[in-house]
């Protein structure tokens, strides 16, 4: 009785298998080919490279490029996005002194409490504070946004695939939109083209809009192109504030290592020099 079952089973099985398969060459034959262009995938770029002194085996921080991208960020990016997770006397590491911080974080106000109202207000910050949210809630974020939410920049960098590539290339990948783009992927209202955003079409307009928007401190030439580039170094920074040291320590395990293995073999080759043909 279970051989008969067993066999039942097993052809059950086999005619399951036999009808998934003539079901799906039947559909892929009868459904007509989707035109690549209309889809995404067809339009969207592949992010460019940065080319910044953070990426490498030898990845370091060019504190002045460092000082640049932050000022890109205070005068543009710091009207949608905030940076809650870094700290102003954390500046100090990227070559601010001490009274520079504290009158950067002046410039700043943020969340606080009255002392005699025990009301909350704004203050100046100070160097303990926080990056502030531009926005006092995701509500108020949405309103001015087009419904979109300004994501916090503090580990943005790693937060996207592409990492320090892909926010240089969105930065400088606005575009017009082609003209034999197809209906379905134009964007709407309050979307701008841009071919490295994964939908195409963002809601972020274009924040660097062209050459002397900002004034760096050092003369460089603050092209589009430019401004990109240091930001997105600051944001590598504030989202691996530590990549210097972990690069360093990374290079010493490799020597210790290396002097480790030498020396094994070494020891090796000397206490069996004469056991060999034994």
């Amino acid at each position: 009785m279970v051989r008969p079952l067993g066999i039942l089973v097993g052809l059950g099985f086999c005619m399951a298998l036999v009808f998934a398969l003539v079901s799906t060459v039947w559909t892929m034959a009868t459904t007509p080919a989707e035109d690549a262009r209309n889809t995404t995938y067809f339009w969207h770029q592949d992010p460019r490279p940065a080319n910044l002194p953070s990426s490498g085996p030898f990845a370091h921080f060019d504190r002045v490029q460092l000082q640049r991208g932050f000022r890109v960020y205070k005068e543009v990016c710091a009207a949608c996005h905030g940076l809650n997770l870094v700290s102003f006397r954390n500046l100090e590491a990227i070559g601010y002194s001490e009274d520079q911080v504290k009158t950067i974080a002046s410039e700043f106000q943020v969340p606080g409490v009255n002392a005699e109202t025990g009301e909350p207000e704004l203050r100046a910050g100070t160097p303990t504070d926080r990056f502030p949210s531009p926005y006092p809630n995701d509500i108020a974020a949405r309103a001015a946004n087009n419904n979109a939410i300004p994501p916090d920049l503090s580990l943005i960098v790693k937060a996207r695939a592409g990492h320090q590539d892909y926010i240089y290339s969105l930065l400088t990948g606005y575009r017009d939109v082609p003209a034999d783009l197809p209906e379905a992927l134009r964007p709407g209202p309050g979307l701008n083209y841009n071919p490295y955003f994964h939908s195409l079409n963002i809601a972020m307009a274009n924040p660097l809009t062209g050459e002397g928007q900002v004034t760096f401190d050092d003369g460089t030439r603050s092209t589009p192109d430019q401004m990109a580039r240091d930001v997105t170094a600051f944001l590598v920074w504030t989202a691996e504030p530590k990549l210097e040291n972990r690069i360093k320590t990374g290079w010493a395990v490799l020597g210790f290592l290396l002097i480790f293995t030498t020396l094994a073999y070494m020891s090796y080759r000397s206490i069996w020099a004469d056991k060999k043909g034994h």
